[in-house]
């Protein structure tokens, strides 16, 4: 068989060998990224887990192909001949879907799928089907993603070169640019250790503990509602709980299972009790907020019945886990949540009307087993019911939540695969499964080997979360610069905005002051709240900020230190220009943008300061550097 030419660049660019994998239509992808999606808005709800009209499920593949009451729908390849695709057309008697007609592009999806299945699905070599041992986190990503860049047929971008990587490592790693004397400090280091050294220094710094608790902290618990939320957080001890377990690098299975199990009764688990406190005793709120962290995945349409999309989220494992959290009750005037010994077992009812007790039940088929009390019986607390009865807050001998927690946080692989995906979309721009918070049978992964390895690797590892960062910021796949392809096969850089923090920060750096500042911190975190978000969409408030931000204006002022007024100095203009760029993008301004920077000062009635001034604030607030390299 001859190789394609771009397996051997593939080969020399990775230094790996390389596995020929046959390619052609790929049925399996076009159900994922467009027939499902399609299907879901228009079909699933009569034809779905809930509800099967005329015996026709349309949720998978596997259910459209074995057909309904009146037999097949499809005939894989043919799809004029696929009673499917025929119900579709204008005029079809039956139509589907009923009083609604499909556009053409949208029949078309349907047709393209159903005259692809007749290929015969795109298969793995031997050696890929099987598992596999890899030395490292990056070579196990680089192997593996190369892998499927050729099953695609995709070339790779280019790597970004030290200057642009090392301004990536350290947006990443502590939320901020680097200075132009740190990147020149960089690439002066020997180049066969320069990535490792600066990658170990920055982990072990300060400033990666605090970046990973701001992360973190709106993973758990979203951005603060109002204005004191983020001081009570402060004051109650949760970020602190967040900082010294990113500080002392616990394992991440110990961290979850402190803020879990809410008792604060240990110095590392001091604070970590107000994540649950700060859900004000909602206890669907709280089973809301742990589903993600324990199984990867939202719980939330399963309130009412079993979820409508992902067959194995059942309304039993929504009122189960609320059932872990219900003896859970605030203690006024602190930060601790009290656990009663009795009471908490609900029933719930299912679509059949029928009552069915909330047994707490996890996604991963463990449950959590407890004596129910004989119908009518009244339970009755008392002391000896609790480890210690003059403790406050007292500890149940039976604690719905330990158990729960210890459930979730051993021998659970989905606790590990949900912290692998959500990393990996911190530092990748996107997940393995996509969202990151829906890791479900509706979501297949898009390396599925590689987030299989990744997962059991982290766990295998003790959970280390600094280990696992550090390796995929040492792969070469996280060092590719921005392309073109499809986003799910990471074959080059995805754009990502930077979050509000690593904005605020970078401002500060590019205009020569030091980078943490609380004002302008919580000004753009106001104004730009989004972290890793499903879609980006720029909104005219943010515009606004950008144009106006007050607190932006204050760091640009022409007079005393900073950037500003070394610029205004300078009296040659193109060494100026040269500058501004240096401290905002590590970089000299081209021929084009240094005509035009030129142009604009010579056309402008201002002052040295205020053009210098308005030279940086432009390039301060362009695309370039509100987005990673």
């Amino acid at each position: 068989m001859r190789i394609p030419r771009f397996t051997k660049v593939l080969a020399a660019l990775f230094g790996l060998g390389w596995t020929v994998v046959a390619t052609g239509a790929d049925a399996g992808t076009l159900w994922s990224t467009k027939v499902r999606p399609l299907f879901d808005v228009h079909c699933v709800k009569c034809h779905g887990p809930i509800e099967q009209k005329s015996g026709l499920e349309l949720d998978t593949p596997e259910s459209v192909l074995k057909g309904g009451d009146e037999g097949a729908v499809v005939i894989p390849g043919d799809a004029a001949k696929s009673r499917l695709y025929q119900y579709l057309a204008v005029g079809a008697d039956p139509h589907m879907p009923p009083k609604k007609q499909l556009s053409d592009a949208d029949q078309a999806i349907v047709r393209e799928w159903i005259e692809a299945m007749a290929a015969p699905a795109r298969q793995e070599s031997a050696s890929v089907a099987k598992p596999r041992t890899f030395g490292s986190i990056p070579e196990a990503v680089d192997t593996l993603l190369a892998e499927g860049w050729i099953a695609r047929g995709l070339q790779p971008a280019a790597p970004l070169d030290d200057q642009l990587w090392c301004r990536r490592v350290y947006l990443d790693l502590v939320g901020r640019i680097p200075s132009p004397e740190e990147i020149d400090a960089f690439v002066a280091l020997p180049a066969e250790e320069r990535r490792r050294s600066l990658v170990d220094r920055l982990l072990g710094s300060e400033a990666h503990v605090v970046r990973m608790r701001e992360l973190w902290d709106v993973f758990l618990m979203g951005r603060p509602k109002r204005e004191n939320h983020e001081d009570r957080r402060k004051q109650n001890g949760w970020w602190g709980f967040l900082e010294e377990a990113f500080r002392k690098n616990r394992p991440w299975n110990e961290t979850v299972r402190d803020l879990l199990v809410a008792r604060g009764d240990a110095p590392e688990s001091k604070g970590a009790s107000w994540f649950l406190y700060e859900r004000r005793n909602e206890h669907q709120a709280m089973a809301e907020a742990v589903a993600p962290v324990v199984y990867g995945t939202r719980i939330d349409c399963a309130q009412c019945h079993d979820h409508p999309l992902a067959r194995e989220i059942k309304q039993a494992h929504y009122w189960g886990l609320v059932a872990a959290f219900n003896r859970s009750k605030n203690i006024d005037g602190g930060n601790q949540v009290a656990e009663s010994a009795v009471g908490g077992f609900i029933n719930f009812t299912n679509l059949r009307k029928e009552s069915q007790p909330a047994i707490v039940t996890l996604l991963n088929g463990r449950v959590v087993s407890e004596e129910r009390p004989a119908a009518g019986a009244k339970e009755e607390d008392a002391d000896d019911r609790y480890v210690d009865p003059k403790a406050k807050p007292r500890v149940p001998k039976f604690s719905r939540r330990a158990a729960f927690a210890e459930a979730a946080t051993q021998d659970n692989p989905l606790l590990a695969r949900a912290f692998v995906n959500r990393t990996w979309a911190v530092l990748f721009g996107r997940g393995l499964v996509h969202p990151v918070d829906e890791m479900n049978a509706r979501n297949a992964p898009s390396h599925p080997e590689l987030l299989d390895w990744l997962a059991a690797d982290f766990a295998r590892s003790g959970h280390d979360v600094r280990r696992f960062v550090r390796g995929l910021v040492l792969s070469r796949a996280y060092s590719l610069a921005r392309g073109t392809g499809p986003a799910e096969a990471f074959a080059s850089a995805l754009e990502r905005p930077l979050t509000a923090e690593q904005l605020a920060r970078s401002w500060r750096v590019a205009a020569g002051v030091a980078p943490d500042d609380d004002t302008l911190r919580r000004a753009t975190t106001s104004a730009l709240p989004d972290v890793l978000p499903r879609e980006y969409n720029a909104t005219f408030q943010q515009a606004q900020y950008l144009a106006h931000a007050p607190a932006l204006a204050e760091l640009l002022k022409p007079e005393g230190s900073g950037t500003v007024p070394r610029l205004a100095a300078m009296k040659e203009p193109t060494a100026r220009v040269q500058e501004a760029f240096r401290r905002t993008y590590g970089r000299q301004a081209d021929a084009d943008e240094l005509a035009a920077a030129l142009a604009l000062a010579d056309g402008a009635d201002t002052s040295a300061g205020a053009s210098s001034r308005d030279l940086l604030w432009a390039l301060m607030t362009s695309a370039e550097f509100l987005t990673m390299p």
